[in-house]
């Protein structure tokens, strides 16, 4: 039988998004036979020895890679990042207590929303009458509040934290699409959580790191399962993890560590994108959609100035092998995610698309 040759595909899409090839590859492996068992790590059980060895490496990566020391606790849950929208503010938020957020996109208003639930929330900067296409800065934050909330990329709208907040206020940041893309000062934050599937693995499992002081504050009862403390005591195994997502999780933060850790993949992620922000700006039909300023290394948001055009390059991008290049449907236009998995070549790609079209269309 003759050999079918697949053109090769570059994966742009914001979530679930791209992995590294060497991680999908021993995942494969480890879907037929994990560790030399005869089992497949999809049927193994989540007490046995090699998968706690998986739990434990998938810990000590986490601290190891964001330079967490033992103030934190790294706990590997599920749920989706959005579950910690609620849990955040039960878990830390006193009822009498204020938690200030920013609101600097979707995924923020979904976190202000549910905070409103256990505590006062005073949301104390938006960027949502500007459509979100800036962070906002210089803001006030009074002394006792009991945490800022931040999201620290916006993959609907682009834009990122490039600095955060100047404070002794504890932040907590959903760092779901940019976590382990570049170095952070630790002792800046509270607690930071993210849904994998942007930049860490596979979609279902979530990374909750919280710094112990934060904890045993609040004066109400606490769901079993939605008390951090649970996690804590059972070493994220109180119930059936994940266990699957876990492991790629890992094999990826081993990835991350073994090209460079959190500081060479910020240096070839800045790399990645000002090549497509160059594009961006020196072609006559494309423009950025958010402040120069703020621009994410992640997700880069762009539209074209003739909307018209748009159906007949995003037909261009799918015969190149680019996908996933559509803007997030509340906003429209285009946008392309360029996580840590993403080749500099494959960006190169989409440049060199962007360049042709305009050569055809001008």
């Amino acid at each position: 039988m003759d050999t079918v040759i697949t053109k090769k595909k570059h994966n742009f899409f914001a979530g679930p998004a791209i992995l590294p090839a060497s991680v999908l590859e021993q995942a494969t492996a480890a879907t037929k036979d994990f560790a030399g068992m005869g089992l497949s790590i999809l049927e193994i059980s989540h007490r046995s020895a090699p998968f706690v060895a998986v739990l434990n490496e998938a810990v000590s990566l986490t601290k190891e890679l964001l330079g967490l020391d033992d103030r934190f606790e790294v706990l590997f849950l599920t749920g989706g990042a959005s579950s910690q929208f609620y849990m955040a503010p039960m878990n830390l938020l006193p009822s009498t207590g204020t938690a200030c957020y920013s609101d600097t996109g979707t995924w923020s208003a979904k976190a202000i929303k549910e905070a409103g639930l256990f505590g006062n929330c005073n949301v104390v900067a938006s960027s949502k009458e500007s459509s979100y296409k800036f962070i906002p800065k210089n803001y006030d934050i009074p002394k006792d509040t009991t945490y800022l909330h931040l999201t620290s990329n916006n993959t609907v709208f682009g834009t990122q934290h490039q600095v955060f907040p100047d404070t002794n206020v504890p932040l907590v940041c959903d760092m779901s699409s940019d976590i382990f893309s570049r170095p952070i000062d630790i002792n800046k934050f509270g607690m930071i959580y993210c849904g994998a599937q942007k930049n860490m693995g596979p979609a279902g499992v979530t990374l909750v790191i919280v710094r112990k002081d934060m904890l045993n504050k609040v004066d109400r009862t606490i769901p079993t399962m939605l008390d951090y403390n649970t996690h804590i005591k059972k070493d994220s195994a109180f119930n059936t993890p994940p266990v699957f997502p876990i492991y790629v999780s890992m094999l990826t933060m081993r990835w991350v560590k073994e090209n460079g850790g959190v500081a060479a993949m910020a240096v070839k992620n800045e790399e990645k994108a000002q090549l497509l922000y160059n594009e961006i700006d020196s072609n006559p039909l494309f423009e950025g959609t958010t402040a120069i300023e703020d621009r994410s290394r992640m997700n880069v948001t762009f539209v074209m100035k003739d909307p018209e055009l748009e159906p007949v390059f995003l037909e261009a991008c799918t015969a190149a092998g680019c996908m996933g290049i559509k803007g997030h449907r509340s906003v429209g236009g285009f946008r392309a995610s360029i996580y840590n998995a993403m080749p500099k070549e494959s960006v190169q790609v989409l440049v060199d698309v962007m360049k042709d079209f305009a050569n055809q269309n001008v």
